[in-house]
């Protein structure tokens, strides 16, 4: 597999070199071109356990990794990590299912990627005697997984951004407690895309070169990086394993996923599974408020031009979906020239606008919705009151649209991505009303399980306590040299 730049077929790299670079100089995603030549049979999986099934499209996608290297990530990966021995259980939710990703170390769908890629980094990096410093914005998740799976990992350093005031009480303490002689944890004035954009800018800056001297280079673990996409794609397969054996549906029949996203990482890993074979009905995008996703994929226009609004589900705060452009290069027929005439387009002018071709493409394959606060409380609500679920809001903007949006006579997935107790005091208030001023996270935290009788994930509960290690606030404009400083102490 030879990967290149959305915008650039002329930038190539193997998947190891992929893995490292993380985005591509051109500011474009890595992809292969490759991609879906060779597929997976899913009735063929059926028996695999999710580390087998981990291995067959892991050698797919990143072949030229040994499988004795691939293996033994995937060991330390998913072999102790996970609080169930299936990684992602599928369980039921109303009439529908809910693919369970928040089982991991941080109670995040990322665990399930950012435990895989220190890994395949640490790999991919053995002998070379080069260093690598993660640079990563995070929306509220991301952040946490990935220091988890990085912290003191050798000749790798990460430094995580996040919007001040804009993550729960739980993910920010999540982050500030993070220990780890390699890590640096920061808060940004500004909002996710200020973080994400400024990441981006510091790519292409001198900064890569200054620390190039050092034999030091920066990469990403944000869904950008494809280390961090491909080990999504594996439940997908996992979901087709877990219906096809419960008696759900026949041998190749068709499924319909709903995925709540803010970034577009976790539905494009849908349409990479798609790819590679698996009977995908249709990939359902649930946006909250900031729905410009829901928007572009009804219009064909994508335009972030428009208010940003905090949300309860924070972690999809994002008006520019980096990952989008993997999808538009795919269906565009593969025009790398066209990706990157669309991509200056958004960074001159803050929108762009389709072909009615490619729109067709599009919506052939996805179909969106939205909900705005209220709507998500409301589902909150409903999944407890009608199916007894307790889900986060993230997963409840799912909820939501998937009723508006799923198609008769087709089976449907629910991807529940976050443990409602990361965002206990607004699942809490969304059932019960708000609480005696005053209480903190960790306060709504026992009232939820009170009431409920839903214990919080062992990792959360320990939170309690622990002391604040990365307390730093800065502007955008000091990203660089906060970057520049944590490589140069952290390596």
């Amino acid at each position: 597999m030879i990967y290149h730049s959305t915008r650039n077929k002329q930038e190539t790299a193997d998947s190891r070199q992929a893995v490292l670079k993380g985005l591509c100089g051109d500011g474009g995603l890595f992809v292969s071109d490759a991609l879906g030549e060779r597929k997976l049979d899913p009735e063929e999986l059926l028996t695999l356990s999710y580390q087998e099934l981990a291995l067959r499209v892991f050698s797919l996608l990143l072949d030229d990794y040994t499988e004795e290297e691939l293996s033994d990530a995937i060991e330390k990966a998913y072999g102790t990590t996970f609080s169930k021995n299936e990684v992602t259980p599928v369980t039921k939710i109303g009439d529908d299912w809910l693919l369970e990703l928040y089982h991991g170390p941080t109670s995040a769908f990322k665990d399930v990627a950012l435990c895989m890629l220190p890994q395949l980094m640490s790999k991919a990096l053995s002998g070379s005697g080069k260093k690598i410093m993660i640079i990563t914005a995070t929306s509220g998740d991301t952040g946490k997984a990935a220091l988890s799976g990085f912290q003191d990992v050798e000749n790798i350093g990460i430094t995580v951004f996040y919007p001040d005031g804009k993550v729960s009480d739980i993910q920010k303490l999540q982050m500030a407690s993070q220990e780890g002689r390699n890590v640096a944890v920061c808060a940004i004035r500004g909002n996710f895309d200020d973080a994400q954009s400024a990441v981006k800018e510091i790519f292409a800056s001198e900064i890569g070169a200054e620390l190039e001297k050092r034999n030091i280079a920066l990469s990403s673990a944000n869904s950008i990086n494809i280390g961090r996409l491909i080990p999504q794609i594996v439940y997908y397969f996992e979901a087709y394993k877990a219906l096809r054996k419960n008696g759900t549906i026949q041998a190749g029949q068709e499924i319909d996923f709903c995925v709540p996203t803010g970034n577009f990482g976790d539905v494009l890993a849908g349409y990479y599974a798609k790819l590679l074979g698996l009977p995908v009905h249709r990939l359902i995008v649930a946006s909250n408020a900031n729905n410009v996703l829901t928007d572009f994929i009804m219009t064909g226009v994508y335009d972030r031009n428009r208010p940003f609004h905090k949300t309860i589900s924070p972690s999809m705060d994002i008006l520019i979906s980096s990952n989008l452009e993997r999808m538009l290069y795919y269906l565009s027929g593969k025009d790398a020239d066209y990706i990157a005439s669309l991509m200056r387009s958004l960074k001159e002018t803050g929108r762009y606008e389709v072909s009615g071709e490619l729109l067709s493409k599009i919506q052939e394959i996805f179909s969106a919705g939205c909900a705005d606060d209220a709507e998500t409380e409301a589902a909150i609500r409903k999944a407890y009151e009608t199916d007894g679920r307790l889900i986060d809001p993230h997963t409840a903007v799912g909820y939501k649209v998937l009723s508006e949006r799923r198609t008769e006579g087709v089976p449907a997935v629910l991807l529940s991505t976050a443990s409602p107790y990361k965002f206990c005091r607004d699942v809490y208030e969304s059932l019960f009303g708000a609480a005696n001023t005053g209480a903190d996270g960790f306060a709504y935290m026992r009232m939820l399980s009170e009431k409920t009788g839903v214990e919080p994930p062992e990792p959360l509960r320990e939170l309690q306590g622990k002391p604040v290690l990365h307390r730093d606030v800065i502007d955008i404009a000091d990203m660089k040299q906060y970057v520049l400083n944590a490589a140069l102490e952290k390596l």
